[in-house]
């Protein structure tokens, strides 16, 4: 069991007190995150409940359309604040776990901008939360350094990519740090440790405390990050507007509202950003309860759907009216050394979806392992010769709801329910275990894996998806698949490696979530309760 540890009189912390623990969570930094929760606790559970009500709407019919309400912020001819110089050019972007040899990889990949992520790709364990604030806080300062196993020494190069960071949503809890005997907001102690240790350091090295935030559905849940960026500002004598935060767009509702989020962020704005995976588990989720807007196999569900197209024009065109970076999505491919024709292969798919990303306007792109970003680098600097192409408009482009909510057709397959489940299965087998990004068949997959994996199987059960070979899909078929899955990972891993890993209780969860009446919101959610 933990240590409970009293540090104040109303904050609890219940793990285990080491030296990273002393170097992060000094007296004032704890005092600084009491604070934000006491301030801004009430608000996020408002917003939650915001959700459940939106989501209830839905089943009576009410779909989502860009509201009547906020017509004139879409309307008006208003931009975000001017762009920092050191993120006018974020041509190429990686993003990763916040591991020592991961931040200094990344920071020394070429990239332009390194997204620390505590978020999707990193399996919020205690240990890795902590760890990875102190390696921010090195890497901030330049003090950082790495020795593998091996003797192999890793530390910074000269010039390193910006350094952006991504916290947890909304939504989740930091069980280990209670204020008042409640959990806080994972966001809040992400996003709080990391602008309270490093503002005054990434400023007098001529940048700033730059973040991504996930998962928002709603421009009021922006608003309510610009009210902790000012909060926090103010609290550390930092001017306002020092904090630029992008937009990760990857619900279904938020795509309705991105003017209104660059609106209540305006001042602290640094874009929107095509999070295309976690895009397409919220269709399904939000859409779980209708058959009719179910979806075909995920190997299917392309770019150039038009639901998909859709999403993507709008954001450029929207960011760009307002000054602003529209940033492209994820390549999850990884260089596959044991086989150059294949490796051909994938930095082809890579090289041709950058293609149509840079020629729709994007001005920027992400990749998760430093191989491909030259790739993604070439690809930019051929097509977009300056820092970047905010200036490009479309303004003609009329998306309407019904653009977005185009479910694209396409077959059920038997690969496709058993591809789902065995990637379900890995990846989740492997947070369990502490580990946030998994190379899964030559790609580099993080939570919105595992989050369209289960989405899918649960869709398909409860509404009688058929497949191409006649069986139709329910609970009992899905199921009945999960242990034919196991096993056959445990015939590739030997029963040794497979005994050692988290397959079993990833069977279980899968088994479980698959049954539940109503589809579980989120994944991590419910994987939370058994990490330490």
């Amino acid at each position: 069991m933990p240590n409970s540890t009293v540090t104040a009189p109303t904050v609890k912390i219940e793990a285990k007190q080491g030296a990273a623990e002393a170097k992060i969570l000094t007296p004032q930094a704890v005092e600084f995150l009491a604070s934000l929760s006491a301030q801004f606790e009430a608000e996020r559970q408002q917003l939650l409940a915001a959700r459940i009500a939106r989501g209830q709407a839905l089943r009576q019919g009410r779909l989502y359309d860009f509201l009547p309400e906020t017509a004139s912020v879409r309307q008006g001819d208003w931009r975000v604040a001017p762009i920092p110089s050191d993120i006018q050019d974020r041509r190429t972007e990686i993003t990763g776990p916040v591991d020592r040899k991961m931040v200094i990889n990344a920071l020394n990949s070429g990239a332009n901008v390194y997204m620390a992520d505590f978020e999707d790709s990193t399996a919020p364990t205690w240990r890795n939360l902590i760890d990875g604030q102190v390696n921010l806080r090195d890497a901030v300062r330049r003090e950082i350094s790495f020795a593998s196993p091996e003797g192999k020494q890793y530390r910074l190069n000269d010039k390193t990519a910006v350094l952006f960071v991504r916290p947890r949503g909304w939504h989740l809890p930091e069980k280990h740090f209670l204020v008042q005997g409640q959990p806080i907001s994972g966001s809040l102690f992400d996003f709080g440790l990391y602008f309270f240790h490093n503002v005054e350091a990434l400023r007098s090295r001529g940048t700033g405390p730059y973040f991504y935030l996930p998962k928002m559905e709603s421009h009021r849940e922006a608003r309510l990050w610009n009210s902790v960026f000012n909060f926090a500002q103010d609290a550390l004598g930092v001017p306002r507007g020092t904090i630029r935060a992008t937009v990760l767009i990857e619900t279904l509702p938020a795509a309705f509202e991105m003017d209104e989020i660059l609106f209540e962020l305006k001042d602290h704005s640094a874009g929107l950003n095509c999070g295309r995976w976690d895009y397409i588990f919220s269709f399904i989720k939000k859409f779980s309860y209708r058959e009719d807007l179910a979806l075909p196999d995920r190997s299917t569900i392309t770019m150039d759907r038009h639901f998909l197209k859709s999403y993507v024009e709008l954001l450029i065109e929207t960011c760009h009216r307002r000054g602003i970076h529209a940033m492209g999505g994820m390549a999850a491919q990884i260089p596959i050394k044991q086989d150059p024709v294949a490796n051909d292969a994938a930095m082809e798919r890579v090289r041709q979806d950058k293609l149509r990303e840079v020629k729709a306007g994007h001005d920027g792109t992400w990749v998760a392992h430093p191989g491909l970003v030259p790739v993604a680098k070439s690809v930019f600097d051929e097509y977009m010769p300056g820092p970047n192409q905010i200036a490009r408009r479309n303004p003609g482009i009329q998306i309407k709801a019904a653009d977005l909510l185009a479910v694209p057709d396409g077959d059920i397959t038997r690969k496709g329910l058993e591809m789902n489940i065995d990637i379900g299965l890995r990846y989740l087998a492997a947070w369990l275990d502490g580990l946030g990004c998994v190379p899964i068949y030559n790609l580099m997959e993080d939570a919105a894996t595992a989050e369209i994996s289960r989405a899918q199987l649960w869709q398909w059960a409860h509404h009688a998806g058929k497949m191409t070979d006649g069986i139709t899909i329910d609970v009992p078929v899905v199921q009945a698949t999960i242990p034919v899955i196991l096993d056959r990972i445990k015939q590739e891993l030997g029963e040794q490696r497979f005994a050692a890993s988290k397959f079993t209780e990833a069977g279980k969860l899968f088994e479980q979530m698959t049954a539940a009446k109503e589809m579980p919101d989120f994944l991590t959610s419910i994987a939370y309760q058994s990490i330490d």
